[in-house]
């Protein structure tokens, strides 16, 4: 009797608490199974429908680890381009399902599609399953009555409402990226800021000042975070992502990997008169963040 898995299919961007439920699900069920969560990189839209393509939640890196952290033994990436998504969902279930996975039980949520024009579905998926020798165990993503998907999360996130994403992944929605040179401002006035760069692809939240946490290396600190054109000085700049480790002093962070958190939406940006008023905000905007991320 060759191994036998239980395969938990999905995106799954965000790893948010919809996934988690089927990988908890998988956990109930696996009984000394292992637990495969295969998933697919990039997004299948990126194929579909380029000009569609919504930015991740997650970086293919930040979802691994999460998925391993919610249950998953191993995860398969599937490197998604046009050869896999015209591969016939017989094929799929053959060559992917039973003879690289070896499933016994394949777990996904309801509205799941695989195979060439999204031509199989969770129907035809439990008939194959009788041919092969598998069961499907399908699962609704919801958490109480509400339905939680990566697209609702990102809505959120573009919109600033960092607190609400929160909840639904379980952790605060995070950036992952490089400290980059920024305009060095922040230091001469006092806060310097850690730029973060290579973010593109990346669901950044909406302009605005946040509270939560930078992360590089091994330190992790409660920081001031904001996003935006910096609209008080003068000259045409693009959106930059900047975070304020608060309370530390000569911090070089340049060109180091580094990852913002973000806890809490304080206000949106303003444009100040001058220096004198920015600096006493963003003297207001330390002490709110000191005071949420101390909780």
């Amino acid at each position: 009797m060759s191994e036998r898995n239980v395969v938990v299919i999905g995106v799954f961007d965000g790893v948010h608490k919809g996934h988690q439920l089927l990988l908890n699900r998988a956990k109930e069920i696996a009984d000394g199974r292992s637990i495969i969560a295969l998933t697919f990189d990039p997004h299948p839209t990126t194929v579909f429908a380029p000009d569609k393509a919504p930015t991740m939640l997650t970086t293919l890196a930040d979802r691994v680890e999460l998925l391993k952290i919610h249950n998953a033994d191993q995860v398969a990436v599937i490197k998604f381009n046009e050869k896999f998504a015209s591969m016939s969902p017989e094929d799929f279930v053959e060559n992917v399902l039973i003879n690289q996975l070896h499933a016994s039980t394949v777990i996904v949520g309801k509205n799941f599609t695989y195979g060439h024009k999204a031509a199989g579905n969770v129907d035809t998926l439990i008939k194959s399953g009788l041919t092969h020798n598998f069961t499907v165990d399908v699962q609704e993503l919801k958490a109480d009555t509400e339905v939680i998907s990566s697209s609702r999360i990102r809505a959120l996130v573009i919109e600033g409402k960092v607190e609400q994403a929160r909840e639904l992944l379980s952790r605060p929605h995070r950036l992952d990226g490089v400290v980059i040179h920024g305009e060095k401002r922040g230091r001469e006035i006092g806060y310097p800021t850690a730029n973060l760069g290579n973010i593109e692809g990346q669901t950044i939240p909406a302009d605005g000042v946040y509270a939560g946490w930078l992360t590089v290396g091994i330190n992790f600190w409660p920081a001031a975070i904001s996003i935006g054109t910096n609209p008080t000085f003068e000259g045409v700049r693009g959106r930059q992502v900047e975070a304020y480790a608060l309370d530390q002093e000569g911090l070089d962070l340049y060109d180091k990997n580094a990852s913002i958190e973000f806890g809490w939406f304080l206000r949106p940006t303003l444009k100040f008169d001058g220096l004198e008023p920015l600096l006493e905000q963003m003297k207001k905007d330390c002490d709110r963040a000191r005071e949420l991320t101390e909780k």
